[in-house]
């Protein structure tokens, strides 16, 4: 038994996932993910299991990885990098680890709206700096935060944001009529509509055709004057040149995001040196508590799969 090991968090981090990984008794082959499609290609075809993170798996790395592959393991719920369709075509078991990182993400997201509104970063910057430089921020009491989104991650945010005297704004196609009602979260019949409501836009929502770039220039031009805009979902939910120009122009006070369309950035990536601009290297479900949740739920899922019995999450619908 042969496993492609790509997750960095899974290998870095301590924890009883180790433990387990080892009494199984596989082969383990180690790389430092994510990993491009070309790399995929290189690798593909020597394996029985994937355990993956971020990791490239199109149509043509599950072509050549045939017939040994026999699951693949995702680290984490994203499945936008993986093609889900061929693996459901090719009866290749895709399972994923739902329910794990909610919280870790949603404290995430506020210590990057803390941070961004408060102008902590260069608060900071400025006293290591031996200088005493005090910029005005702004409270986040009474703030109008949207929510594209209300998943696990999204409730957890909107819990946090009532905490903390927010009003929350809401859109997604699944609406959990308990939680908005115990919350008070206003519902949005349209994007466009939740833009032009609210001071801080936050999505926390799938990568898909549908929601690709939907916080566009368009819709940024919507929202009031001088609002932030967080991301700790995926990157190519935000289109990152009309964020810049909104920066730029006044129109945005902030960014802050925790993805960036390309991972790991080029070193001349845009945002990494835009004063407004607050990016963190995907860390969002990056701790000591929600690693070894994630791992061993990742890899319990690849056991239980592979000896055909026990709890599996499945996201293809073959197991």
């Amino acid at each position: 038994m042969r496993v492609l090991l790509t997750t960095c968090s899974f290998q870095d981090t301590p924890g009883p996932h180790h433990a387990l990984l080892e009494s199984q008794g596989w082969e383990i082959v180690r790389e430092r993910g994510p990993l491009s499609e070309a790399r995929m290609l290189e690798l593909a075809g020597d394996f029985d299991a994937f355990l993956c993170g971020d990791d490239d798996i199109t149509r043509a790395v599950l072509d050549k990885s045939l017939p040994r592959l026999r699951v693949i393991s995702k680290y984490g719920i994203g499945l936008d990098k993986i093609d889900v369709a061929s693996t459901k075509e090719l009866q290749i078991p895709l399972l994923f680890t739902p329910g794990v990182n909610h919280d870790t993400v949603a404290e995430h997201t506020f210590a990057l709206l803390l941070a961004i509104t408060k102008n902590l970063i260069f608060s900071v910057d400025a006293t290591r700096a031996g200088r005493w430089d005090r910029k005005t921020g702004n409270e986040l009491y009474a703030k109008r935060i949207g929510l594209i989104g209300l998943g696990r991650i999204g409730q957890e945010v909107a819990k946090r944001a009532v905490a903390f005297g927010m009003e929350v704004h809401g859109f997604g196609n699944y609406w959990p009529d308990d939680i908005a009602a115990q919350y008070g979260i206003k519902r949005h019949e349209t994007l466009d509509s939740l833009f032009a409501s609210v001071d801080i836009i936050s999505p926390h929502t799938k990568l898909g055709p549908d929601t690709h770039h939907c916080v566009s220039a368009e819709r940024i031009a919507l929202m009031p004057d001088g609002g932030w805009i967080l991301n700790t979902g995926r990157g190519e939910l935000v289109d990152a040149a009309a964020v810049i120009a909104a920066l730029d122009s006044g129109k945005l006070a902030g960014y802050a995001t925790d993805v960036l369309d390309q991972e790991p950035p080029p070193a001349d990536h845009p945002l990494l040196h835009h004063p407004k601009v607050i990016v963190t290297p995907h860390i969002g479900s990056r701790t000591f508590e929600s690693v070894p949740r994630q791992a061993m739920k990742s890899l319990v899922n690849l056991v239980n799969a592979l000896a055909g019995e026990g709890e599996i999450a499945c996201a293809n619908g073959v197991i």
